[in-house]
């Protein structure tokens, strides 16, 4: 199984920016999409975003406007380009392939805090 690698978290500032990063050990293209999922303290895990594999995205209503989801095929790599952080989107974040199912590949998550 492929196997997926965050990285990029970390502490900002409110109005700051981060660059999350998703590495695959294998090929992403096979997948029906990449997803960004996040798990702020004491809540259930939500979805972020996700791009297919044809490239469309979408975005959850509390990103909007703020957060990009990219893909480059031939690094086997996803991004998460968040701008505008605020303290609300402290989460641990991860990396999914697929449909978000408990058996698709996940990554181990990486911290994102935004605080002053």
């Amino acid at each position: 199984q492929v196997q997926l690698v965050e990285s990029g978290g970390g502490l900002v500032q409110p109005g700051g920016s981060l660059r999350l990063s998703c590495t695959a050990s294998g090929s992403i293209t096979g997948f029906v999409a990449m997803n960004w999922y996040r798990q702020p303290p004491g809540k259930e895990r939500e979805l972020v975003a996700f791009i297919s594999s044809g490239g469309a995205t979408n975005y959850a209503e509390s990103v909007k406007g703020r957060f990009t989801i990219s893909r480059d095929n031939a690094k086997n790599t996803v991004y998460l380009r968040m701008n505008d952080l605020k303290p609300e989107d402290t989460a641990v974040y991860y990396c999914n392939a697929g449909r978000g199912f408990d058996n698709d590949p996940w990554g181990q998550g990486t911290q994102v805090t935004v605080s002053s």
